[in-house]
């Protein structure tokens, strides 16, 4: 009995990427419903990434899941642009083992796309970008944060007195934990900075 690739004529209309060359379980991907490839799409990367002001882990993270996401869509539209149609007509009338077209037009009537249940997908991706801005927010109040201190910092350098100037409460003010460690010194009866002595001599000669 002669076989479809026997029989088939060369140059037939219509059989682009057709079916008939395809095994009878052969599995189509179906497009996603409107509603998947709007939440798909309303991720706005540039702002997740540059206006947030992501860094290290947190933005290799993102690039990562990023490009994951464009290589499916791609995927998904070159899937979408296959031919879906068969002429059997054209080969009824080609061919005269109308057995085999008969067979083949009837497992491609009852063939189903196999489809599948992307709300878990959707729901990690928008788990994720609650995490990133979460992520960008924390990391932004942390530079606001070293903002801030050197800023304080800069101004105490550029407004800073020669040493010999400072008084005794001006360096307290400056470094709170002067006199706590001085209070716990005189609560012990020790009136002396431990190795003063040595390196500024005896106070007492003087």
């Amino acid at each position: 009995m002669a076989t479809v690739s026997d029989t088939l004529p060369i140059g037939a209309p219509e059989t682009r990427e057709s079916p008939l060359d395809a095994p009878p379980t052969l599995r189509r991907a179906a497009p996603l419903p409107c509603a998947a490839r709007s939440a798909a799409l309303k991720l706005d990367w540039t702002k997740v990434t540059s206006s947030l002001g992501l860094r290290g882990q947190t933005v290799a993270s993102l690039q990562a899941f990023k490009k994951r996401n464009e290589d499916a869509r791609r995927k998904i539209a070159q899937l979408q642009e296959q031919a879906t149609t068969v002429d059997f007509a054209h080969y009824r009338s080609t061919l005269k083992n109308q057995a085999v077209v008969e067979e083949i037009e009837k497992r491609f009537k009852a063939f189903k796309p196999v489809t599948y249940d992307v709300s878990r997908q959707l729901k990690a991706i928008e788990a994720f970008e609650v995490e990133a801005v979460k992520n960008a927010e924390a990391t932004k109040q942390a530079v606001d944060l070293e903002l801030k201190d050197l800023a304080a910092t800069l101004k105490n350098i550029e407004e800073a007195r020669p040493f010999e100037d400072l008084t005794v409460d001006e360096v307290a003010a400056a470094e709170k934990s002067i006199d706590e460690k001085t209070t716990q010194l005189i609560s012990k009866g020790r009136w002396m900075v431990p190795g003063y002595k040595e390196k500024f001599g005896d106070l007492a000669i003087v």
